[in-house]
């Protein structure tokens, strides 16, 4: 693999609002559609040799919109599991747990469809699609969600799943993961066209 582009979906309307929106399936806002069709001119052109998209229905149309083709819908990709916060913001969390903070603290179960996950449980997610993305030959695209996204950075640099902390992500926007000296490195983070 020569480098990892990775695209967060655009803005959905939990997201906007900051409900936790893990495997809640919600389509984009006009103005995440928008946000995907600005990443565009990113993609023209390029060739990859694989694109790797989150099932959820945001991450697709994100790809869709931004113009990726021929991808591969990947399981290993949705967000992280919220379980019982599936849905709710962070100070709504906070009024029965004060001061609580997702990387540090985790979530509690929730229902059959929202069992939760821990940082750990998506760092092995994301290790999958990192030995996925170099085992391709050239760029790889991937089409994702903002926790996850941010686990795998933090996977791709050798740090454990909850450094993902450190790497804030914006809907609608990219970055790159690659290599410097055979060493990984980040490229560019939450940038937008």
């Amino acid at each position: 693999m020569d480098e990892m582009l990775l695209l967060r979906h655009g803005e959905t309307e939990w997201s906007r609002d900051g409900r936790h929106t893990g495997r809640t399936d919600v389509p984009l806002t006009a103005r995440g559609q928008g946000q995907a069709r600005a990443l565009a001119p990113l993609v023209a052109g390029r060739a990859f040799a694989a694109v790797l998209v989150s099932p959820a229905q945001r991450a697709r149309a994100t790809a869709d919109l931004a113009g990726l083709t021929g991808y591969e819908v990947e399981p290993d990709l949705w967000e992280w599991d919220y379980g019982g916060y599936e849905g709710i913001t962070t100070p709504q969390i906070r009024r029965s747990h004060p001061g609580w903070y997702l990387w540090r603290d985790g979530v509690i179960p929730g229902d059959a469809d929202h069992p939760g996950e821990s940082a750990a449980q998506v760092g092995e997610r994301a290790d999958k699609v990192i030995a996925r993305a170099r085992a391709a030959e050239g760029a790889v695209a991937v089409v994702a969600h903002g926790h996850v996204l941010r686990v795998l950075a933090a996977r791709w640099l050798g740090l454990p799943p909850g450094d993902g902390r450190m790497f804030k992500l914006d809907t609608g926007t990219y970055s790159e993961l690659g290599y410097e000296h055979e060493k990984p490195v980040i490229l560019q983070w939450n940038s937008r066209v």
